[in-house]
């Protein structure tokens, strides 16, 4: 046995998904809310020109299951945050296997710390790291 289990992680077997969340120190292991994370202020997507940093943060907080808050002209409103009839399950187990995430531009120097808390045990794995815009 090479000692790799394809099954490690959480959620369902056969379900890895990823987000990506703002929090404020890397000793942390809890995200900041979408209201408090202010580096999503200062992103412009390429790829959906109407979404603004509150709808990038929703897609990549949700690994894709919300494509944005209201719906934009690259997110049918049905499939956003306020247009869905069907949550996000607690473990992200219903969210997509691809998700089809935004070219970014910043507009603004600064920093990030993040974290993605669907494969977080909190115990014995974490998945962190930092961003650092510079002109």
């Amino acid at each position: 046995s090479s000692g790799i289990n394809a099954e490690y992680g959480e959620g369902v077997g056969g379900t890895d998904r990823s987000n990506f969340m703002e929090m404020s120190d890397q000793s942390e292991s809890y995200p900041k809310t979408i209201k408090e994370a202010k580096f999503w202020d200062g992103v412009e997507s390429l790829t959906d020109p109407d979404a603004d940093g509150t709808d990038i943060a929703i897609g990549l907080a949700s690994a894709g299951y919300y494509c944005s808050k209201k719906g934009t002209k690259n997110c049918d409103e049905d499939l956003s945050l306020e247009g869905r009839k069907k949550h996000i399950d607690d473990k992200m187990n219903n969210a997509p296997a691809s998700y089809f995430g935004h070219v970014l531009k910043f507009t603004k120097t600064g920093g990030m710390n993040y974290v993605c808390t669907r494969n977080n045990n909190f115990s014995n794995r974490s998945q962190k790291g930092s961003i650092t815009v510079k002109n």
